[in-house]
């Protein structure tokens, strides 16, 4: 192995946290990342890493040595990428992380198209509504919905995420069809996430927010579940479009009060800082681009 090999081992250990995780992550065993790791220390006649029994921390060499191996590595990248151009043939591993239901249900006919345009490149996907440390887990990238928080990640938009109130036919049937803000009080909610915030912020033709207090009936982090719950009729559903597009084509579930909005939120490809994106990563993130385009297919039916 050469010294830049060597080098991108040493950046793995100390984005993975330990040679333990780094081992994890790139399939191999521990003692051969450690020999690695004490080969590059001798050839530079430095301790890299200080190491206990129980974790691992940069030395002040080290943590020099590590910014500017990132940086080193990155125009490695960049050179290659320009010099093979974009029609190389795409390899390698692709790690990918995004929330569930959105992956399950828009994701998949992507990954399979992109798949069989780059039948070299294989995937590694984690659909999931957690927030996975992507240095620490070893994904390249993750698509994540909401406000971006880290400031360690780089982010790109992808498209919109509107949202909508619907009740199935019975539901309404038996409770009334809301056609005012001040109804919305009498009816039961299904809201999304683990928090006691209850209220909903709805924006009239001329610009006005309008805040309302709901009532929760159900509260669950899984979307999918507050779907079904409002198909069988347990009340009002303040979910995303993009799960509700096969019950809203159907009819199984009506729009409320379409003469407001509510907040929109935005999906992004989020990216570690120190890393330079991968030409893997930027081309899937153009054609998920091109594939849902900034008016998404699910947000017509609402």
């Amino acid at each position: 192995m050469g010294q830049l090999e060597d080098m991108a081992m040493f950046v793995r250990i100390v984005d993975a946290g330990s040679i333990t995780k780094a081992a994890e992550q790139l399939d191999i065993a521990k003692s051969a990342v450690s020999r690695r790791l004490k080969n590059l220390e001798s050839r530079l006649n430095c301790q890299l890493l200080s190491r206990t029994t129980r974790h691992s921390t940069l030395t002040d060499v080290g943590r020099q040595y590590y910014q500017q191996a990132c940086g080193i590595l990155n125009e490695v990248d960049r050179l290659n990428e320009h010099v093979s151009g974009v029609q190389t043939q795409l390899e390698g591993t692709l790690k990918l992380t995004a929330p569930l239901s959105f992956g399950l249900l828009h994701l998949n006919d992507i990954i399979h198209k992109f798949s069989q345009r780059h039948p070299q490149l294989s995937f590694e996907l984690d659909f999931s509504d957690r927030q996975v440390d992507l240095i620490e887990q070893g994904y390249e990238m993750a698509i994540r919905i909401g406000e971006l928080q880290d400031s360690s990640y780089q982010a790109r938009r992808l498209m919109p995420i509107r949202y909508v109130l619907c009740a199935s036919p019975a539901y309404l049937d038996n409770m009334g069809i809301p056609k005012t803000i001040e109804d919305l009080q009498d009816h039961y909610f299904l809201h999304y996430g683990r928090g006691k915030q209850n209220d909903l912020v709805l924006t009239d033709a001329d610009g006005r927010k309008h805040q309302v207090s709901t009532t929760s009936k159900m509260r669950a982090n899984n979307g999918d579940f507050l779907v079904s719950m409002a198909l069988k009729g347990h009340g009002i559903a303040h979910l995303p479009t993009f799960l509700m597009v096969d019950a809203l084509a159907n009819k199984a579930l009506i729009p409320l009060l379409p003469q407001y909005e509510l907040a929109t939120l935005n999906a992004y490809a989020v990216y570690p800082k120190s890393r330079f994106l991968s030409q893997r990563c930027r081309l899937l993130i153009d054609f998920i681009i091109e594939q849902i385009g900034e008016t998404p297919y699910w947000n017509h039916l609402a």
